[in-house]
C-alpha cells in the first residue's frame, strides 16, 4: 500500500503541472484583463505600460507561467491585483467558511444518500421506492441557483423563518455564545440544503442500483437461509459491498461539489472561496484564480487517492501490489 500511495503521488505531479498550464492559458484568454479593470481612463500609453509591468503582465506568457510556477513551488502565489495582499492570506481568510459549508453539505449528502438509497432498494417496486425516485429525479434536474432562489423566497422572504444571506445577523449583540452559534447555524441551513440536494439525489441512485444488485447475490440468500437477522445481513454484508461503486462516484463528484459551492456561495452571499472565485473572475485577479484552481485540482487528486485506499477497507479482496 505504501508503494502504491507513493506512486500515485508521483503521478500527480505531472498531472498538476498540466492542469496549471491549461488553466493559466485559459485565464489569460479571457476577454479583457486586470489592467483594463483597474486602468484609469486618464492614463496615457506609458502609464498603461507601467501598470502592466507592475502586475507582471508585460512578459511573454511562457515567461509569466515559469515565474508563477517557480514561486508556487515555494508557497508564494503572489499578491492580489485588487488588494495588493498576499494570495495565501486572502485564501486563508475565506477557506474556513467554505470548509464549513462544504463539510456540512458533504456529510448531509452522504447520510441522506445512504438512507434513501438503501430504503429505495429494499422497497423496490413499492410506493416508497417510487416516491424516493421522484424526489431524486427532482434533485438531479433542479439547477442549484434556482433551488437556492426558491428557498430564499419561501423561507426567507415569505415565511421569515430563515436568513437569506451572510453568516451572521448584523448589528445584533448576542447575549451568550450559544445565541451566536444558533444564529450562525440558521444562516448555514439554507446554503447547506441547496448544496447537498444534487449530490444526495445522484448518490442515492447509485447506491440503490448497487444494493438491488447485491441483495440478489447468492451469499445474501444463503445468509437468509441460515437465519441471519435482516438488519445484520443488510448493514454488514449488503451495504458494505454496495457502497464500493458509491465511493468512486463520490470521489469523482468532489470537484463538482466544490463547483456547486461556488454557485451556492454566490446566491447566499456566503463569504467563502466560491464567492471569492466569482469576484476574482469579474476582476481578472489572476493570482487568486490560479491559486484556487491549483488548490482545487490538488484536492480532487487527493480525494481520489483516498477513495482508492477505501476500496481495500470496504472489500478485503482488493489489494494493491
Amino acid at each position: 500500500m505504501g508503494q502504491y500511495i507513493i506512486r500515485r503521488l508521483l503521478q500527480a505531479i505531472p498531472l498538476l503541472l498540466f492542469i496549471s498550464v491549461l488553466m493559466f492559458i485559459l485565464l489569460h484568454l479571457l476577454p479583457g484583463g486586470p489592467e483594463q479593470v483597474y486602468d484609469n481612463p486618464q492614463l496615457d500609453a506609458a502609464g498603461r505600460a507601467a501598470l502592466r509591468a507592475s502586475m507582471g503582465l508585460d512578459d511573454p506568457l511562457p515567461v509569466q507561467y515559469i515565474k508563477w510556477i517557480t514561486n508556487a513551488f515555494t508557497g508564494n502565489f503572489g499578491t492580489s491585483f485588487a488588494t495588493g495582499q498576499p494570495v495565501i492570506g486572502i485564501i486563508g481568510q475565506r477557506f474556513p467558511a467554505t470548509l464549513e459549508l462544504f463539510l456540512s453539505s458533504f456529510i448531509l449528502s452522504l447520510i441522506l444518500a445512504l438512507v434513501l438509497g438503501t430504503v429505495s432498494a429494499v422497497a423496490q417496486g413499492r410506493i416508497t421506492d417510487y416516491a424516493i425516485t421522484t424526489l431524486t429525479y427532482f434533485g438531479i434536474s433542479m439547477p442549484t441557483f434556482l433551488f437556492g432562489l426558491f428557498l430564499q423566497s419561501i423561507f426567507g422572504v415569505t415565511l421569515h423563518w430563515l436568513p437569506t444571506s451572510g453568516t451572521a445577523t448584523l448589528d445584533v449583540a448576542f447575549a451568550t455564545p450559544f445565541d451566536y452559534f444558533l444564529d450562525h447555524v440558521l444562516h448555514l441551513f439554507l446554503p447547506m440544503i441547496v448544496l447537498s440536494l444534487l449530490f444526495t439525489a445522484r448518490w442515492s441512485r447509485y447506491l440503490r442500483a448497487g444494493m438491488v444488485d447485491v441483495i440478489r447475490q447468492d451469499y445474501i440468500r444463503t445468509g437468509r437461509a441460515k437465519g441471519v437477522p435482516p438488519s445484520t445481513l443488510l448493514m454488514r454484508h449488503a451495504l458494505r459491498n454496495a457502497v464500493i461503486p458509491l465511493v468512486t462516484i463520490v470521489a469523482i463528484d468532489f470537484g463538482a461539489v466544490a463547483g456547486g459551492a461556488t454557485v451556492t456561495e454566490g446566491v447566499f452571499n456566503w463569504p467563502g472561496m466560491g464567492l471569492l472565485f466569482l469576484q476574482s473572475i469579474d476582476r481578472r485577479d489572476y493570482p487568486i484564480l490560479m491559486a484556487m484552481l491549483l488548490l482545487g485540482g490538488s484536492l480532487v487528486i487527493l480525494f481520489n487517492l483516498i477513495a482508492d485506499m477505501l476500496y481495500g477497507v470496504m472489500d478485503p479482496r482488493i489489494r494493491y501490489t
